[in-house]
């Protein structure tokens, strides 16, 4: 596949979530990866123009930036200095261990949530993959699923639970909040987490944090490393009017933890995780020179 259809692949998605988008974002940069090259300068300049396409093409989703960001710290790190043969072997298994580390990811948040989970009453908003490994490894009593306007990625998502033998409830949008007032816990997945601990996730996530706040219902966030943007919220790149539109900001102040790969931390926290997290700030630095 080109290129070009790559890009158009990534805009178009509205169906999958950060997991699924970032991995077919690495596999697009293999391809490119893939084509001759005269030398290792232009086999690099190459896959960093390419990496930039690809991560403008989902702004807002730091999956995708953090996955590619990842392989661009690889590849123009000083223990890359390797010919174009080589270096697509790198690149490769990069990229391979990329996609496992994000299995491995979703695995261990979820053992973490189980505690939270068993025999509780739980809601969800949108359709997170790595909400879904967690209620799969420890079903709750009852899973609450919203509808998620404007995809409706919510329906899906229930219907798919619902037939590996989690109790569901689908419920619109608008009656979810007076369902977080009778749940114990809210429990979302990511778009980006940044680092002033703020969450970018599907619309309406913000107005079901509120809920859970006023109700005193806890609010937990389960994001892979990769989800994590070494910027604050109010230094982030302004999503255009069109991608804006699925999106809202909850404030760090209304999350009790995000549930991480590395363990569980208050949303105070989330900026000392960044920082002990090279690959994103040299990732990001990268995807963002010369865009």
């Amino acid at each position: 596949m080109e290129l070009a259809e790559r890009l158009e692949e990534l805009q178009a998605d509205r169906h999958h979530g950060a997991g699924f988008l970032a991995r077919r974002a690495v596999e697009a940069l293999v391809e490119v990866a893939e084509a001759p090259a005269a030398d290792r300068e232009e086999l690099v300049e190459r896959v960093t123009a390419a990496a930039r396409q690809l991560a403008n093409a989902r702004p807002g989703v730091a999956a995708v930036a953090g996955a590619l960001g990842r392989l661009l710290a690889t590849i123009h790190s000083d223990a890359a200095q390797l010919p174009p043969v080589e270096l697509r072997c790198l690149i490769n298994a990069e990229a391979l261990a990329l996609i496992d580390g994000r299995r491995r990811a979703a695995a261990s948040i979820a053992v973490q949530l189980g505690e939270r989970l068993e025999g509780r009453v739980v809601v969800t908003h949108s359709a997170s993959a790595t909400v879904r490994e967690a209620v799969l490894h420890t079903p709750p009593k009852l899973l609450v699923c919203t509808v998620s306007h404007p995809v409706e990625e919510g329906r899906a998502f229930a219907a798919e639970l619902s037939a590996e033998g989690i109790d569901v409830d689908l419920v619109a949008d608008d009656d979810a909040p007076a369902r977080v007032a009778e749940a114990s816990l809210l429990l979302v997945g990511a778009d980006t987490v940044f680092r002033d601990g703020a969450l970018c996730n599907k619309i309406g996530t913000r107005a079901l944090a509120e809920a859970a706040a006023a109700h005193e219902v806890p609010m937990v966030v389960a994001c892979e490393l990769i989800k994590l943007a070494p910027v604050a919220s109010d230094q982030a790149t302004p999503l255009p009017p069109q991608v804006r539109r699925f999106f809202d900001v909850t404030p760090p102040g209304l999350v009790e933890a995000v549930v991480t790969e590395e363990g569980t931390y208050p949303t105070a926290d989330v900026g000392m995780l960044v920082d002990h997290t090279p690959f994103l700030r040299d990732g990001y630095a990268l995807l963002r020179t010369a865009r």
